[in-house]
């Protein structure tokens, strides 16, 4: 039986961002949420690997980078984006996780989308308390034997999302697109929470 408010939702918004820092549970939720709405979640960490692993012209690129332990370009990132976004499953619609990460990757964006003749319909942000990210980060690190996560690396990364994301984050609520969810509630509350702010509510 169709979910209304999932229809609702379907017919108000199929292209999307969603962002949060490091714990805030994105990834999870953007899975839940495309599939909700038929559309394909798309993460660049997942871009990366699928162009890695099938060693497409981009992907050898890509690790050529990775390999040296340098920061991957904007311009292999933008063209990895926009040859998923081509992808057919996306035509009707996406789910971004993971980029923008910034203000050029959105020029970027808008570009790309300007090509396919579409624009975004919301950013879906996920607000989370700092110290209650942390401690869910530490712990996660501790069950998966994980050394990089560390309270001082934890903080640290979100210092960094803070920096980069606050301008994007402006920009995208200047154009009216932000969509803010609390995303300390339970993962159930968190994607009927999501659910509504896409129908309107």
């Amino acid at each position: 039986m169709n979910n209304p408010t999932t229809d609702a939702a379907s017919a108000t918004a199929r292209r999307l961002l969603i962002v949060g820092p490091p714990g805030a549970g994105k990834g999870t939720q953007a899975v839940r949420i495309a599939e909700e709405l038929s559309i394909p979640a798309i993460s660049t960490g997942d871009i990366f690997r699928a162009n890695v692993s099938g060693e497409t012209e981009l992907g050898v690129l890509a690790k050529s980078y990775m390999d040296k332990g340098e920061y991957v370009p904007d311009s292999v990132t933008n063209d990895m984006v926009r040859s998923r976004l081509a992808e057919g499953d996306a035509q009707r619609g996406f789910l971004l996780d993971g980029y923008p990460r910034t203000l050029d990757q959105v020029e970027a964006l808008d570009e790309m989308l300007s090509g396919l003749d579409t624009t975004l319909d919301a950013v879906l942000l996920l607000v989370v308390e700092t110290d209650e990210v942390v401690g869910r980060l530490v712990e996660r690190g501790k069950e998966q034997g994980r050394s990089d996560d560390t309270e001082e690396t934890i903080r640290r990364r979100l210092d960094v999302y803070a920096e980069q994301t606050a301008p994007l984050i402006d920009v995208y609520e200047k154009r009216g697109l932000v969509r803010r969810v609390d995303g300390m509630a339970s993962i159930d509350e968190v994607t009927a929470a999501l659910r509504e702010a896409l129908a309107g509510r």
